[in-house]
């Protein structure tokens, strides 16, 4: 009361709202959680020679295969495993091609969209993979690491999609570039008597 024009850090605010929406417990595994911290990475480290290792989600090939629920993202052209079903960071979705005002987008476009799906890309936290292609640079390409096909880019400080959204930081894998391979469950089966 006795400085008025005091308030709350407008980042606390936002670290608070944040825990609140996690159910008040820090969920490092939760898509606001890791979408945060990038954002938080991308401030601080904007051409950065090295990236702290917890910022990047284990590569699949490096990882025991067991029995699991996620689904699994291969390179469509070599079928190497990418990422997980666990790093993809949702986004609301955008305006759609009204979005893209500023590049001209013509009637006939817009009415082409009609029953596609407006997001042709994922957004997902960087893998283990990605480190070598990331560090020292604000954007680029993302190339699989057995084949180098491309499969999509990353901008630092942010890209738009599809769907008319903007992301940042953004890692994105375009969905035509991989495709996706589920888990049959195990219980199912019968193991045969020897």
């Amino acid at each position: 009361s006795s400085r008025p024009r005091r308030r709350v850090n407008p980042g606390f605010q936002r670290q608070l709202k944040l825990y609140e929406a996690m159910g008040c417990a820090v969920d490092t595994s939760s898509v606001l959680y890791k979408r945060f911290r990038l954002e938080m990475l991308s401030e601080r480290f904007s051409e950065s020679q090295e990236l702290p290792q917890e910022v990047f989600a284990v590569d699949p090939t490096t990882v025991c295969q067991t029995v699991n629920t996620e689904v699994l993202y291969r390179c469509r052209k070599c079928r190497r495993a990418l990422f997980r079903s666990s790093s993809i960071l949702s986004h609301t979705e955008g305006m759609g091609p009204t979005a893209f005002a500023h590049k001209r987008v013509t009637d006939s476009a817009r009415l082409s969209g009609n029953g596609q799906e407006k997001c042709t890309s994922y957004f997902i936290e960087p893998v283990q993979w990605m480190e070598p292609a990331l560090l020292g640079v604000m954007e680029g390409q993302l190339l699989c690491p057995k084949c180098t096909s491309k499969l999509g880019s990353f901008s630092w400080s942010g890209d738009q999609c599809s769907c008319g959204r903007w992301v940042t930081p953004a890692f994105q894998i375009h969905k035509s570039r991989v495709d996706e391979v589920r888990t049959l469950p195990v219980g199912n089966f019968q193991t045969a008597k020897t």
